[in-house]
């Protein structure tokens, strides 16, 4: 038996929809392995702004800060969509990723066998796809300096600078290998060597901390044939660790090779407190529905288990429901197809509840 402390934010849109069956099914983790989950409900981005007129409060900070992990919904809609930058719900996402001291982004993509025609590509080249990309969150051209529109000589130029320290670099790339050494011992480190220094930068530490792991087989790619390639033959991947800019760009990429970001969860850890939030964003339009697809949010329970709380057999159980329910045949509208039922959001989260206990 544990307990922990998680903080949860449902946050805007579709968000308290789905978080509440993310949260039926960690009910029935609890129930099944004896743990204790105790919730402490914080605020960030849009709902922040109606209750506290500011999209990070502090005192949310310190919240999140005494838990043990942060299970996070969605942010933003077009009710904020007109304030100042520095008052837009982003801004508090922006911000409690830093405040959270949180380095690196893990994206998985995965490609459930009964999911295979969902995908825009063919069935033989998605099928059996299971990768990682772990991006790296804090450093990079999206937070260099000096950046700004200047004017210069009478002209007005734009500049953004891509700054990334050693110590930047080698956490992530530590924890890649890391990951690669818990799966399947394959590691690619996407960059630009051939054209920016920073990358020939990047590229020397990855060689340098992989002489710690010689049981992973690792190689290099630059980031258009690795945006190629994850078309071309996404199968080939495992692991892909890479610097902000392209990690934003390649994870985007390898998420839609599964056919729905409804599917698809992410962490950001490496800080005190891990965040595990969906990969969609609040989905405004379809809000109070029922046809939001609370899969993303359950799988994120599953990674907030296996990352945040270092319960790996939850985690797993977790895994194992979703996989059942889509072997019955049960989907959201978003994942339909011919010879399927059709079930909404609350649904969706009790079959799978259910199926924690059948797999358990």
């Amino acid at each position: 038996m544990a307990e922990f402390k998680i903080a949860v934010m449902e946050g805007d849109g579709i968000g308290p929809e789905i978080v509440a069956e993310g949260l039926k099914v960690l009910a029935e983790i609890a129930a099944k392995f004896n743990h204790t989950f105790n919730y402490e409900k914080v605020y960030v981005g849009g709902c922040a702004i109606d209750m506290f007129d500011e999209p990070l409060p502090q005192s949310q900070v310190d919240t999140i800060l005494k838990c043990d992990a942060l299970f996070f919904g969605s942010v933003g809609g077009p009710k904020w969509d007109n304030l100042p930058q520095e008052k837009k719900p982003e801004t508090g996402l922006l911000g409690i990723r830093k405040a959270l001291g949180a380095f690196a982004n893990l994206r998985p993509a995965k490609v459930f066998d009964e999911l295979v025609n969902a995908s825009t590509l063919k069935p033989e080249v998605v099928k059996g796809i299971d990768i990682l990309v772990v991006r790296e969150l804090t450093g990079g051209i999206y937070f260099g300096q000096p950046k700004g529109v200047f004017e210069e000589n009478g002209k007005k130029k734009g500049l953004n600078t891509m700054v990334y320290y050693e110590d930047e670099i080698r956490r992530i790339v530590k924890l890649a290998f890391e990951l690669a050494m818990q799966r399947r011992k394959k590691l690619t480190s996407v960059d630009k060597a051939n054209v920016l220094d920073v990358s020939q930068f990047w590229r020397d530490i990855v060689n340098d901390v992989a002489q710690d792991y010689p049981d992973v087989e690792y190689n290099h790619l630059l980031v258009d044939n690795a945006a190629m390639q994850l078309v071309r033959d996404p199968k080939k991947f495992d692991v892909i660790v890479t610097g902000n800019i392209f990690g934003d760009i390649l994870s985007d990429e390898a998420s839609m090779l599964t056919g729905s970001i409804g599917m698809l969860a992410s962490s950001s850890v490496g800080g005190k407190v891990g965040m595990f939030e969906p990969i969609h964003g609040s989905a405004p339009d379809i809000v109070g529905l029922g046809i939001a697809n609370p899969i993303a949010q359950i799988e994120s329970a599953a990674m907030m288990l296996k990352y945040g709380l270092k319960l790996d057999k939850e985690a797993e159980t977790i895994e194992k429901a979703v996989d059942l329910v889509l072997k019955m045949g049960y989907r959201t509208p978003d994942i339909m197809s011919d010879g399927t039922k059709k079930v909404n959001t609350t649904q969706m989260g009790d079959l799978i509840a259910k199926a924690v206990g059948d797999v358990a």
